[in-house]
């Protein structure tokens, strides 16, 4: 009997045995073999290390080969949290070498955490001498990537028309990079920003590579170089003067543009309020907008130039015929007056112009017909953008010619009822002093690694190239004996058109009271020069003149360019 229960205990014991040894088995050969493969990818994801080989933004210089936007050495600090041994120990040496304040020591803290991690970003494009001094330290789990950060050597010169970047993430990339966020950088960021490259390879727990695991070594491709038209020295002048002009005014903003009317090469262009992208930390609002393309205005008197010009070329009056001007006009249950009161008088085509009267500019292009001023203004391009290389560029307002009345037709006369963009007034102006032709105004030159240079369209905008000298001599004469006075350069024969414009009131409609936007465009006849100048000032309580301002900036561009009176 005993050695019948002897007996089953044996076997319950060996069948207790069988069974955890067949578990065992079973484990063995679901890991070895089921899960195997799983297990192979983490073991791999451990080893490995993937990393995005970022290419260096392309370098943007002016004319003259000055430096405006540059991407600079800089080292990308990361981390393998499995390797780091004391984190306390650790994040004082970041916060000791790469600096920063309680939020960025967490922030250093939670990039060394986390059971199973093996790769964290630590701080990107952080400074080359902060990096090497941490490096120095020999921190275990701490590695170091080149890199490069972008910079902006002249600050807010040209910051507008230069742009900045963002940085952009790509999670499923594991990687941040540069993107144009505004101007030039956002312009040409497909050609700036380059293709990144790729290594991925395989380490063992110390680091070290292992021989034959790298997967995939793909160098990064450069973005390219540009050369754009700015000249920084001529930029710097017309920003300075610009602002000190439109602040002794009292207005609100205002624009300067400098133009070669013979290529569209924009050797300055500014607009209030400024923008420094090297420091970002505030930003008045619109201040990253160029508004000689963006802001769209009634040009008022400047625009008589326009309509002044369309009357010459219709051959319907000379300079020196004479028109009877009334004191005011009436149509459509509308008077017509000109900015200062005066009686009845008799003007010349040339005093029209340099007195700038609304009853007279309203006579004349009647009499050539509104048809003809409206296929003229089509003609001379202020019915389409100028396609300048910068985003954003808006589209102003022209009137159907089905639907101008007679009073529409004596408004738009005098630039009243349309609305314009700086460029278009500027490539315009820049025909007068290129034989008729309009070129589109345009900051990229060349692309020096290529050798590419960018061609732009050409218009011929003049039908009738015998108005073009009467024309030249008639802006002159507004400078010399009209409301121009103050445009005058000694030695020089300034050609230019002031202009008084009403703001429309978009909220009530009519214009709004007391404030005013003023310009002047205008350019050196019969020089070695053919740089068009437009400035302006926006919301100017009170009546006043920008001419002072175009005289600056263009005795700054005589004196850069040595330009000479021929």
């Amino acid at each position: 009997m005993r050695f019948e229960n002897d007996s089953n205990r044996t076997a319950w014991i060996l069948l207790v045995f069988v069974i955890c040894a067949l578990v065992l088995v079973g484990r063995l050969f679901f890991c070895s073999v089921i899960q195997a493969p799983e297990y192979s990818a983490i073991a791999e994801d451990i080893r490995k290390v993937d990393l995005v080989d970022e290419p260096r933004r392309g370098t943007i210089y002016d004319r003259n080969g000055n430096v405006l936007a540059i991407s600079v050495d800089a080292t990308t600090v990361y981390a393998n949290p499995s390797e780091i041994k004391d984190i306390d120990a650790t994040v004082a040496a970041l916060v000791e070498c790469l600096g920063g304040d309680e939020d960025a020591e967490e922030a250093y803290r939670a990039s060394l955490m986390g059971p199973g991690i093996n790769f964290s970003y630590v701080k990107r494009k952080a400074d080359v001498n902060d990096a090497q001094k941490l490096e120095e330290k020999n921190l275990p789990g701490i590695y170091f990537l080149e890199d490069t950060r972008r910079e902006y050597p002249y600050g807010q010169v040209a910051g507008q028309i230069i742009g900045c970047c963002s940085i952009e993430a790509d999670p499923e990339a594991n990687r941040e990079y540069y993107k144009g966020l505004c101007g030039l950088e956002q312009q040409y960021d497909s050609i700036l920003s380059g293709t990144p490259g790729r290594y991925a390879a395989e380490r063992g727990a110390d680091g070290t590579p292992i021989a034959g695991g790298v997967k995939e070594d793909t160098p990064a491709v450069d973005g390219q170089d540009i050369v754009i038209s700015i000249d920084v020295e001529l930029q710097q002048a017309a920003e300075e003067r610009l602002l000190a002009g439109v602040e002794q005014m009292g207005g609100s903003s205002g624009t300067a543009v400098v133009m070669d009317g013979a290529t569209g090469e924009l050797y300055a262009c500014a607009s209030l309020p400024l923008f420094n992208p090297a420091d970002r930390s505030e930003i008045e609002e619109g201040a990253t907008q160029l508004k000689a393309a963006s802001y769209l205005f009634e040009p008022g008197s400047v625009f008589k130039t326009v309509s002044m010009m369309s009357a010459l070329e219709s051959g319907a009056y000379g300079p020196d015929d004479q028109v009877f001007c009334p004191a005011t006009i009436e149509a459509d249950g509308y008077q017509v007056s000109d900015a200062h009161e005066r009686g009845d008088a008799t003007f010349t085509v040339r005093q029209i112009l340099d007195q700038s009267s609304n009853v007279g500019i309203s006579l004349i292009t009647e009499k050539a017909g509104f048809d003809t001023l409206n296929d003229s203004i089509r003609r001379y391009g202020f019915d389409k953008l100028t396609g300048v290389d910068y985003p954003g560029e808006q589209l102003g307002y022209l009137l159907d010619f089905d639907q101008w009345s007679h009073i529409a037709g004596w408004n738009i006369a005098f630039g009243q009822g349309i609305s314009v963009n700086a460029l278009q007034v500027t490539r315009f102006f820049g025909a007068l002093v290129n034989e008729g032709t309009a070129c589109t105004p345009h900051f990229l030159v060349s692309l020096p690694q290529s050798g590419e240079q960018p061609q732009y369209a050409t218009e011929d905008i003049v039908e009738n190239d015998e108005a073009l000298p009467t024309i030249q001599s008639m802006l002159q004469t507004v400078v010399s004996d009209g409301t121009g006075k103050m445009a005058a350069i000694d030695g020089f024969e300034v050609a230019g058109k002031t202009s008084t414009a009403e703001i429309y009131d978009e909220e009530n409609g009519g214009y709004r009271k007391g404030v005013y936007t003023l310009c002047f465009s205008g350019f050196l006849a019969n020089s070695s020069s053919q740089l068009v100048c437009f400035v302006s000032a926006n919301e100017v309580p009170g009546e006043g003149t920008v001419t002072h301002i175009f005289r600056d900036i263009m005795t700054t561009a005589i004196d850069r360019f040595n330009i000479t009176p021929e």
